[in-house]
């Protein structure tokens, strides 16, 4: 079949996708062979292809295609997150543009509407994916939401919930007043953001005296109760057991000392709310404070908020702040750097709240997790090592998991309350098993369903999430079923360092407490991808391109290149639009490569010639070298530098050197042996770059020959390793710089190609004679003499000792020759001597920094080599 002069990717896309997926070569199920697994982060069921998705899961598919050429049972399970608070958000949003007020909907009815949304949006992710090429076992798509995953998820509550882990507290916790609902630490992003601090008076009650406090929030002052001081401080030791009188709301309030009050900061005493403050609602423990909530679910105030309830907090700061000033309470303000806890999904403002939620007990749950990455007999690594550190950190100090999200998306707590008190309840599986518990609980065989009622908040997603590697394998309800004892414990986990903790440490937990064993054997964490300018890609700051329009522009191929290109193992990547272009001139370099050689004709009466058969045995031991190099790359995780191996091999050493020591003159025939051998050579690079340009590959392996479907590039062999002849290797090293030598004098003199030329050698470094044919194929040499002496009327350049001479006889004008080298040569002579006058200058070679010093040195030998060589070719021509 004939090839085609262009690559058209757009068919070729499209035809090998539909191909793979219709000959089922991505599903996989359990049999003999070795399995490798890998279970996709799943994306938010609410997102679309990014940039990091994109660097991430080109990743994925470059470990998952090798694995299946290597023979494994590739099997990579792919699915989304029902992302709670960004999903419930975008449902929300649309009915609201509706008219329709969430509020109004019955916990059913809102729900009947997510799932409305997410059978319309929720697979457009997935469906992306597969432009890019991603060879995910698409049967076995899982949602975080299944009725089976969600089985696993209640299963699992329930279980942790009866050995004592999981607990129901009235703690301080991060309200998201957007989304309205709690969130974890990990989800709170903390900024450094300029404020003011607000210099209040407050009056002590029985005097004249005030007392003045610093704040950042002054309309905080209607939940405080108490007044704290240092007991060490002596400037209030006469306030000691005296009240103080908070302004606004003239609430008489104690003054209480402790040694938690920095007498540095701000006046040195601070006002107590301990309904808004976690170190606050400490004292307020320790001292026996009242706690007043001043704020409604959407941080607006309550009515404790007195005038100004209803209006939103940073609304109300300013009302506040400019009351106090006309009453003469507000002393003064200043600037001042303060961290902002926000929201990680919404970007609110978090404000701490007291409030009842589920707990999860983590000290001992993480032990074996800690040990599993950081002990002596670590099972699990993470690549690179350096997140060690991380991890150490936040397993050290881990607290307690707040699992419950005050959200209806997401899989209802099984908590089902059957009396007014908040101890009033029973956890259970179903609504059968909790009517059962609750008749034990109350003595009350009557009691029914009816009688029941479920606690209305949702679990955190990641406690659905912190499952998925046994869940998608149905390995929580069904423990001992075939595809979790085949694929469980999975091999690699590709991901980012920014949910180390979230969810690559939760999974550690939770595959020991379940399973007793890890979950995966490595962690490659990526780097962030980021724009030239070192910025976080994002939809606000616009410097994120449309992933669909960059594989439209740059093919699938160029793109998974130009990002593995980029992307250093575990290291920020600079994304480079260039990069991508560079993926795709090396496709195009690969394709007209075959093309070169599809366009050869055979004689099979022409016997190999020794340039042939030395090219093709030194690019054999070339290519085995770098498979050796590609190999250790992978098991380092570094991707990037595999493809360089990749790269350089075909493009320098392939298309570069061996194609052209091969190749037949022009309109010559070639003889059969070394077609035959460019083929198979030609086939075993396929091999290697199938993993990261699918697509090219699939389709040049189908050009080479007619194949079956058991033949395809995907199911076929990843070269084995064979002896490498370092001798040959090196041998043509040396070769290639003296037919870089040749090359250089052809192009400084004008030379044409066609024209052959002398060639002798003063072969003083006794080199192989293996590769002289090649030389002089690649050099149109009419012969190679070897010589004793210097040739007289010649060019020469050297390489190592060895001295090369080309007769320029007929070819120049040999006294216009002689004028410029003496005149190069005067200029060099002149720069060595600047040079050597700067290095003998004892105060600059004392004062000069080392990389200076060095760099004026090597100036000096290039020269000293120059002026040798310049003296030698103008000897030779006079």
């Amino acid at each position: 079949m004939s090839i085609p002069s262009k690559y058209d990717a757009k068919e070729v896309e499209n035809k090998w996708y539909d191909y793979w997926m219709t000959h089922n070569y991505f599903h996989s199920t359990p049999d003999e062979r070795e399995p490798y697994t890998i279970v996709i982060p799943p994306p938010n069921v609410t997102g679309v292809l990014h940039m990091g998705h994109m660097l991430n899961n080109t990743i994925q598919d470059v470990l998952i295609r090798r694995a299946r050429l290597q023979g494994k049972n590739a099997c990579w399970v792919p699915g989304t997150d029902h992302a709670s608070i960004a999903t419930e958000a975008k449902v929300v949003a649309k009915l609201k543009e509706q008219g329709i007020d969430k509020n109004d909907l019955t916990r059913e009815q809102f729900l009947e509407h997510a799932w409305e949304w997410t059978h319309e949006y929720g697979g457009v992710i997935l469906e992306q994916l597969k432009k890019l090429g991603c060879s995910c076992d698409w049967d076995r798509t899982k949602f975080t939401m299944d009725d089976d995953m969600s089985e696993a998820v209640i299963k699992v509550f329930v279980d942790l919930y009866e050995k004592g882990l999981i607990y129901r507290g009235y703690r301080m916790v991060n309200w998201d007043p957007e989304a309205k609902t709690t969130l974890s630490d990990e989800e709170v992003i903390h900024e450094e953001r300029q404020g003011l601090l607000y210099y209040l008076n407050y009056k002590i009650e029985g005097s004249t005296d005030v007392l003045t406090i610093a704040t950042t929030r002054p309309e905080t002052i209607f939940g405080d109760t108490a007044i704290c001081i240092n007991p060490n401080d002596e400037r209030f030791t006469h306030l000691k057991g005296k009240k103080a009188i908070v302004p606004i709301c003239n609430r008489v309030i104690p003054i209480i000392e402790d040694d938690y009050v920095d007498v540095a900061f701000g006046t040195g005493c601070l006002k107590v709310t301990p309904a808004h403050d976690e170190n606050d609602k400490g004292l307020g423990d320790k001292h026996q404070l009242e706690v007043i909530d001043i704020f409604n679910e959407d941080a607006s105030l309550n009515s404790f908020g007195m005038q100004f309830e209803g209006q939103d907090r940073f609304v109300a700061r300013k009302n506040v702040a400019k009351l106090l000033e006309e009453t003469a309470v507000l002393v003064k303000t200043e600037t001042h750097i303060n961290k902002v806890g926000t929201s990680e999904r919404t970007k609110a403002v978090i404000e701490p709240r007291l409030s009842d939620q589920w707990f999860l007990k983590m000290e001992e749950l993480a032990k074996p997790a800690v040990e599993a990455v950081l002990g002596e007999d670590a099972e699990i690594k993470l690549f690179p090592k350096k997140f060690e550190n991380t991890y150490r950190h936040w397993m050290e100090n881990i607290r307690d998991w707040n699992i419950s999200r005050q959200l209806l998306w997401g899989q209802q707590i099984p908590a089902y309350f059957y009396g007014d008190g908040k101890e009033d309840f029973v956890v259970a599986e179903s609504i059968d098993e909790a009517v059962v518990k609750a008749r034990v609980a109350t003595s009350n065989t009557q009691l029914q369903a009816s009688d029941l009622k479920q606690d209305t908040d949702a679990l955190d997603t990641w406690f659905s999430s912190w499952l998925w590697p046994m869940s998608v394998f149905d390995g929580i309800r069904n423990p001992e079923n075939e595809d979790i004892k085949y694929y469980y414990p999975t091999n690699d986990l590709v991901t980012g360092p920014d949910i180390l903790f979230f969810w690559v440490a939760r999974m550690i937990i939770a595959g020991y407490e379940y399973k007793d064993q890890k979950p995966f054997n490595n962690v490659y964490l990526t780097g962030l991808v980021r724009d030239k300018q070192r910025r976080k890609m994002s939809k606000s700051l616009g410097n994120s391109p449309d992933a669909l329009k960059l594989i439209e522009e740059y093919t699938a191929d160029g793109v998974r290149v130009g990002l593995l290109l980029s992307s250093a193992a575990g290291n920020d990547l600079m994304f480079d639009e260039a990069l991508c272009q560079q993926g795709k001139g090396f496709g195009n370099k690969i394709w007209n490569a075959y093309r070169l050689v599809d366009g050869w004709e055979i004689d099979t009466n022409l016997k190999q010639p020794n340039s042939s058969k030395i090219a093709i045995d030194w690019y054999e031991s070339k290519f085995q070298k770098a498979l050796l190099e590609i190999e250790d790359h992978f098991s380092k995780y570094r991707l990037s530098d595999a493809l360089m191996s990749i790269y350089k091999l075909i493009y320098d050493d392939f298309c570069g050197w061996m194609l052209e020591m091969v190749k037949p003159a022009y309109q010559q025939p070639i003889d059969a042996k070394t077609l035959k051998s460019v083929i198979s050579i030609f086939e075993e690079n396929l091999k290697i770059v199938h993993p990261f340009m699918p697509f090219l590959t699939e389709d040049l392996w189908h050009y080479i020959a007619e194949r079956t479907p058991e033949e395809a590039l995907i199911v076929s062999k990843w070269p084995e390793a064979k002896p490498i002849n370092d001798r040959l290797i090196s041998e043509f090293d040396f070769a290639s710089e003296v037919i870089s030598g040749i090359r250089n004098i052809r192009k400084q003199k004008n030379i044409a190609f066609k024209d052959a030329i002398g060639f002798s050698v003063i072969n003083n470094e006794s080199t192989s004679t293996s590769f002289d044919e090649v030389i002089a194929k690649l050099g149109n040499l009419e012969t190679i003499d070897y010589v004793q002496e210097a040739v007289e009327g010649a060019l020469t350049f050297r390489v190592k000792s060895n001295e090369y001479f080309i007769p320029m006889e007929g070819s120049i004008d040999v006294e216009a020759e002689i004028k410029k080298l003496t005149e190069e040569l005067s200029y060099t002579e002149g720069f060595l001597k600047s040079v050597q006058k700067k290095l003998s200058n004892e105060r600059f070679v004392a004062g000069a920094p080392e990389q200076v010093i060095a760099g004026e040195r090597k100036k000096e030998a290039d020269a000293l080599a120059k002026i040798e060589t310049l003296k030698s070719s103008l000897d030779s021509l006079k």
